[in-house]
């Protein structure tokens, strides 16, 4: 055999080697994505496809960190110290209109679950009742920002209630303990929080039901990650969807998957009516058919003019509103 043949051949069969083992001879990116808050059932998808091999498939060694609220996530992304955040999207906007380089790539709940809640036996039903009220808060958080948009929509004045603030244990203790009436909540996280601790029906009074119905929690970055590696955004992006679509349909795979990473996240019965809960939001009003994250224009544009008209975001300097998202790295 000639040395030119031998040496084709042995090229050829070290060809085939890398070919077969691509994920050895391709390092994994290391991505953090900071969630919104502590873990709960709106998260299991991602602990889902961790879990699963999702984002290791696609070439990304994720690590899911707990967040302290939308605001603190999106500082956090803006400031590069988490390649990822899951964060309420109108509370980004709002950031980004001051300067945030910072955009979002999927909105993955495109009907508000915010709500203000209390324990049903209050009678508490509508926001008329909130008068008199003590309303716990947690500052920082997406809806202690998008709470003041409510209260001008239902002719509420701060003046009108009480208010106490607190971090998101303090927050259910007062309603536990009697301190405050009402908390304001997501009604897949709180809501059930409140039925584990107590056993007692939750009411809640969701801000959708009184027209500021934003898109809610999505996935954002930083425009300079989008520049300098697109591909991990689009990569992380298919492992994510992915990821959401096989928690609609197998929900309590995503809590089993959330609970065996984090055993104190919840009790695995009412976190599963969450993840459920959590599932009916993925699908917009305008785009019905379309895979989780890639949210409809005209959703987006009624977010945004709440915003503008509710929210504190000035018309003047707000621009429009596809400076703030793009469904471009979605699959």
């Amino acid at each position: 055999m000639s040395y030119r043949r031998i040496v084709s051949l042995l090229a050829a069969a070290l060809f085939g080697a890398l070919a077969a083992f691509p994920a050895a001879a391709q390092p994994k990116d290391k991505a953090i994505l900071l969630l919104n808050w502590y873990v709960y059932s709106e998260h299991a998808p991602f602990f889902l496809g961790k879990e699963r091999g999702y984002f290791d498939q696609e070439g990304i060694d994720l690590d899911i960190q707990e967040g302290r609220g939308s605001g603190v996530t999106v500082q956090a992304v803006a400031a590069g110290t988490a390649n990822f955040g899951y964060a309420d999207v109108p509370t980004m906007i709002k950031a980004a209109a001051k300067g945030a380089p910072v955009i979002a790539i999927g909105v993955a709940l495109q009907t508000s679950a915010m709500s203000v809640m209390g324990f049903a036996d209050k009678n508490i039903k509508t926001p008329a009742d909130i008068k008199g009220k003590i309303v716990a808060v947690t500052p920082g958080d997406s809806m202690s920002q998008i709470w003041p948009l409510f209260l001008k929509k239902t002719n509420i004045g701060e003046g009108d209630f009480k208010q106490v603030a607190g971090d998101a244990q303090t927050k259910l203790n007062a309603v536990i303990n009697g301190q405050a009436d009402l908390l304001l909540g997501y009604v897949m996280d709180q809501a059930i929080k409140l039925q584990d601790a107590t056993k007692k029906q939750v009411y809640p009074i969701r801000f959708a039901d009184y027209g500021v119905n934003l898109v809610s929690s999505g996935i954002i970055v930083n425009k300079e990650t989008l520049a300098k590696n697109p591909d991990m955004v689009k990569r992380f992006m298919r492992a994510a969807t992915k990821s959401l679509e096989e928690a609609a349909k197998n929900p309590e795979a995503a809590i089993d998957a959330m609970l065996k990473a984090n055993p104190k996240s919840g009790v695995k019965e009412t976190a599963l009516v969450g993840m459920k809960a959590t599932a009916a939001l993925y699908k917009g009003p305008d785009n019905p058919n379309d895979r989780p994250f890639r949210v409809g224009a005209k959703n987006m544009q009624e977010s945004f003019m709440l915003l503008t008209e509710y929210g504190g975001l000035d018309k003047a300097t707000a621009g429009k509103v596809e400076d703030y998202y793009t469904n471009t790295y979605l699959p």
